[in-house]
């Protein structure tokens, strides 16, 4: 427990001990996107005793010790492999699969929940912005970050140094964190309504599971992949 204490960032929390996001989940603490805060500082945010969320913290960690996965000292080729092979197939499965279900519950209950035509728009949204995003990423930086790591030369790229595809990388996961947050809060914390059918249910779970996946997503990406490629990077410019 010596990494992280109550001044350490939420993301480097989750990056030191990827199972505290459960926590971070329950709790409704911002761990990608605002993964820039410190603990006692997103604590304070929502209302919560810091003291007690790191005992929480403390124990979920104790108790999974045995299979604590850390992405902090591996290649950073392989996770960028593990992003695209585990997250970015399962948005590119998802997505379509809920575009369906979404378009099926406004059909069928549009009428008497009105907040749901809300939904569609802003989930159509999300999946405009998430594809292209995915192919930026895994045709430009993606690919750039590889080199960065894997060639004996300095690459050059066309943009410059990568914390450029990198800012604009975090402004659109700035972007669709506001859309899952706005998902989160249209659907009243994905609770199921009286006289809900099963593809409305499973809408709410679909839904429900893309926040808890992109949340993860996104912070592997902004708190490790991200500034260790960097780093890296600043490393192999001569001063």
């Amino acid at each position: 427990m010596e990494q992280v204490n109550l001044n350490s960032s939420v993301g480097n929390w989750v990056a030191a001990y990827p199972q505290t996001y459960r926590v971070f989940e329950a709790l409704q603490i911002e761990y990608c996107c605002g993964g820039g805060k410190s603990l006692e500082q997103a604590c304070w945010d929502r209302e919560l005793d810091p003291k007690q969320v790191m005992q929480q913290l403390q124990q979920v960690i104790a108790e999974d010790e045995q299979s604590t996965e850390s992405w902090l000292n591996a290649p950073l080729a392989d996770l960028c492999d593990h992003i695209e092979q585990t997250h970015h197939a399962y948005l590119k499965e998802e997505l379509p699969r809920l575009t369906e279900i979404v378009t099926k519950v406004v059909e069928a209950h549009g009428d008497s929940h009105p907040e749901l035509a809300t939904v569609q728009e802003v989930f159509a949204s999300l999946r405009a912005d998430l594809e292209p995003h995915m192919f930026k990423e895994e045709r430009v930086l993606f690919p750039a970050i590889r080199q960065l790591e894997q060639s004996a030369d300095d690459p050059s790229f066309p943009f410059g140094t990568v914390a450029n595809p990198i800012r604009m990388m975090e402004q659109e996961h700035d972007d669709a964190g506001y859309a899952l947050s706005r998902l989160h809060t249209l659907t009243r914390d994905y609770q199921v309504p009286e006289g809900a059918c099963n593809t409305y249910r499973a809408m709410l779970a679909g839904l429900r599971h893309l926040e808890r996946d992109m949340h993860q997503h996104v912070h592997k990406e902004n708190s490790i992949l991200f500034p260790r490629a960097i780093e890296l990077e600043g490393a192999r410019i001569p001063s």
